[in-house]
């Protein structure tokens, strides 16, 4: 996998050139360049670089290909969509997405009282904004005051019990009153990890009964003008078309029967989001079996074919998909602290005036390691490392020749995995697993990437350079909590290899893509690790800029978040620290600071020392 499959995953957001990653876009700067301009700005430990094209990309290529959808199928309705906040709530990710679509009408969609504020202060008067989950009535009423505020809003119900909430509110306020959804229970489910969203099962919505109550309250209100949409949901991360297909027939004839009973404002359905993101870097390994293309004409044309047949106004199309518009655009950089393996180096060889003789074969072993004898006197290694381990357990040889030993071994393995690596055999490459890596890296997987901690999700993750050189360590990653479940594996199936690199003379760093949904609100503060810092890049045609740079928040507001009093803790820390002696009171007051200096810091690996 030299290019870690960034044919099958990238889009063509990135490319690789003279062994760096780089934005493919304008002037193509590398990961490499960003990366340390940032750190100048004195951040450290992990990065998380927001690119603001990506997501202007994505909503382009959603709206470009319906709009091409609804001109070739002669469709006349209109094509809409939304971004679930719920996907990604970060002030510079909400920005990013409210400027990128404002040329489309792009809008916000809400699952929450916070939610709902975030859209009603974000979304430009006109642009939609749907409200969805389970409501109570001081949720709704926020919904009648952003109709109010000339906010073209339509709130989903997801049971009778908020349909005759908002008629109460109606009929006890001169607010304007919001659209109205119905959010339909199908039949049809969805497919992959969070199929169960759909199907009768499914957490929300109407049963076909319940969508028949709904229409009597409504008329008997004199409320039916404000049903203006239709709105069901399969599952995030669709993998297959085909349910989508399904679902679509059944919501369409819903729509259709639902008009001719005199619904005669119901003009949208919306279908909710689930467009899937190609996670996995490894070839026949693919996250959907349909393109954006196919899946915007299939919608298009399965609408148009039952409205034509129930002789109904095509249905204006609304979109919720946040994961494909997010996902891409951005990139979690984080630093290789350590290799386990580098206490194995050559220059950490103590040999004695006289060593143990299979000490001494070991070290000709490795001197006269050619590409001819690379598998007998791997074989030879092999042996004498087990024979020096029992005489090691036996008493026979000292703590400095096992050192000896492990260290001429291991360095054995390794040089004939480079000189074998162009034409490796079965053997090596069971050998090369065995011989796994651990690279400690600068992060919390738990608060980066808690889906791959709690769902087994895959990620994109390559070096940012190094790249014009073959990788040929199996790489297993820990992050720095104090938790066994901290770490991503090798996996042989899906194996990544990383480079042998000195990390005493020489940075290294990985990137993990596609971490623009969900991971970032899901982050768990385990370990009292906060949220990367983070920034903003903008690719010119002859450079790029860093803006909104943000430093993970410090010690003392981790704590502050989670309940503490802060000061009182430095007071406290401070207090007891200061009733210790001290040999001059110039160090008593330089440790006093340092303390306070390492409180206001974030939590994250220091590297600059």
């Amino acid at each position: 996998m030299k290019n870690y499959g960034i044919n099958i995953w990238g889009n063509d957001n990135f490319i690789i050139k003279d062994g760096l990653v780089c934005i493919n876009h304008k002037s193509m700067p590398s990961l490499l360049e960003i990366t340390k301009k940032v750190q100048l700005s004195g951040i450290q430990g992990p990065i998380i670089l927001r690119f603001e094209h990506l997501i202007k990309k994505q909503i382009d290529t959603l709206y470009d290909a319906f709009a091409e959808a609804i001109k070739d199928n002669q469709y006349q309705g209109s094509f809409n969509a939304v971004f679930p906040l719920k996907v990604n709530q970060f002030p510079n990710v909400v920005r990013s997405i409210v400027k990128s679509g404002l040329e489309k009408g792009y809008g916000l969609e809400a699952g929450s009282k916070a939610e709902l504020i975030l859209a009603m202060s974000h979304t430009p008067l006109g642009y939609p904004i749907t409200v969805n989950g389970f409501k109570d009535a001081k949720l709704i009423e926020l919904g009648f005051i952003a109709a109010q505020s000339g906010h073209n809003i339509t709130i989903t119900i997801e049971g009778l019990g908020e349909l005759e909430t908002i008629l109460q509110i109606a009929q006890t306020t001169n607010l304007k009153m919001p659209n109205i959804g119905i959010r339909v229970r199908l039949h049809s489910s969805g497919s992959g990890a969070w199929a169960k969203s759909g199907g009768m099962d499914a957490k929300f919505g109407l049963t076909s009964t319940e969508i028949l109550e709904a229409m009597e309250l409504l008329i008997k209100a004199d409320c039916l003008h404000a049903f203006t949409m239709l709105h069901f949901h399969i599952g995030s991360q669709m993998s297959d078309i085909s349910p989508l297909k399904k679902a679509l027939r059944e919501a369409g004839n819903i729509y259709a029967e639902l008009k001719k009973m005199g619904a005669k404002h119901l003009k949208n359905i919306n279908i909710g989001g689930g467009l899937a993101v190609q996670y996995s870097q490894h070839k026949n390994d693919f996250e959907r079996n349909y393109s954006i293309r196919e899946f915007s004409n299939d919608v298009v044309f399965l609408l148009r074919q039952i409205s034509d047949a129930k002789s109904v106004t095509h249905p204006n199309i609304y979109t919720e998909s946040g994961r494909f518009i997010a996902a891409s655009h951005s990139v979690l950089i984080t630093p290789v602290l350590e290799l386990f393996a580098q206490d194995y180096q050559l220059k950490h060889l103590k040999y004695k005036e006289v060593n143990p003789p299979l000490i001494d074969e070991l070290k000709d072993l490795y001197s006269q390691l050619t590409p001819k004898n690379a598998m007998e006197y791997l074989h030879d290694a092999l042996d004498h490392i087990e024979s020096l381990l029992t005489l090691f357990d036996l008493g026979y040889i000292d703590l400095q020749d096992r050192s000896n030993a492990e260290i001429l071994a291991h360095n054995i393995i390794k040089k004939s995995l480079y000189i074998s690596q162009d034409n490796p055999t079965q053997e090596i490459r069971l050998l090369q697993e065995r011989l796994q890596e651990k690279y400690l890296i600068n992060c919390s997987i738990f608060q980066s990437l808690p889906d791959y901690w709690g769902l087994s999700q895959e990620f994109p993750v390559m070096p940012i350079d190094h790249l014009n050189i073959k990788p040929i360590l199996p790489a297993s990653l820990w992050d720095i909590t104090c938790d066994s479940d901290g770490e991503i594996g090798f996996n042989p199936t899906k194996p990544l290899y990383l480079h042998d690199v000195d990390l005493d003379h020489e940075d290294y760093y990985l990137a993990f893509f596609n971490i623009g949904a969900y991971q970032e609100t899901l982050g768990m503060k385990h370990n009292l690790f906060e949220h990367p810092s983070e920034c903003t890049v903008t690719i010119t045609d002859d450079g790029f800029a860093l803006d909104n740079i943000e430093d993970s928040i410090s010690i003392m507001d981790i704590l502050d978040d989670i309940g503490y009093n802060s000061k009182d803790l430095l007071l406290q820390l401070k207090t007891n620290l200061s009733q210790n002696d001290f040999n001059t009171e110039e160090e008593k007051n330089d440790t006093l600071q340092k303390l306070e200096v390492y409180m206001y810091q974030n939590g994250y690996l220091d590297t600059t020392n």
